[in-house]
């Protein structure tokens, strides 16, 4: 594969050629080694840090690597467990309840003056194991190991 440009810009998709000055994201959980988020001009950082509302953040200037700087840097290769689905890696973990049952109980009886069933707690378990397994996901794909809500 021999491509005549470094990246693309992650708003634009505009390339970023070689030996060009190009845009980054001062904030820290932008700046990812397997995902970096590059920008093609100040604009397209712009439409990135108001869609993330960055609070405190500026565009930091770089200049792109060389044609040959590019083909001699080491590369990274991501490789994939050998388990193809979720439900694989399930099998081996408890089963347990993961709501506090009474505070359930007591939030239904208090919005709706319902009773909950005993089944209630196990679906509910099901689908909160299915959400964090989909966070936990990207999370993962983002290279962090914290989960955060906005994985969710």
């Amino acid at each position: 594969m021999d491509q005549n440009f470094w990246r693309k810009c992650i708003v634009c998709k505009k390339e970023i050629n070689f030996t060009t000055k190009y845009y980054k994201c001062s904030v820290s959980s932008c700046d990812k080694k397997r995902a970096p988020a590059q920008f093609c001009s100040v604009d397209c950082w712009g439409v990135h840090s108001s869609t993330l509302n960055h609070k405190s953040a500026w565009a930091e200037e770089f200049h792109s690597p060389s044609k040959e700087q590019w083909k001699s840097a080491p590369k990274v290769r991501i490789v994939s467990s050998s388990k193809s689905s979720t439900s694989a890696d399930v099998e081996g973990l408890p089963k347990d309840i993961l709501v506090v049952v009474s505070k359930l109980k007591a939030y239904v009886k208090a919005r709706g003056d319902l009773n909950t069933s005993a089944d209630v707690s196990d679906v509910l378990s099901d689908i909160i194991r299915r959400e964090c397994d989909r966070a936990i996901e990207r999370a993962k794909s983002d290279g962090r190991k914290t989960l955060m809500g906005k994985d969710f």
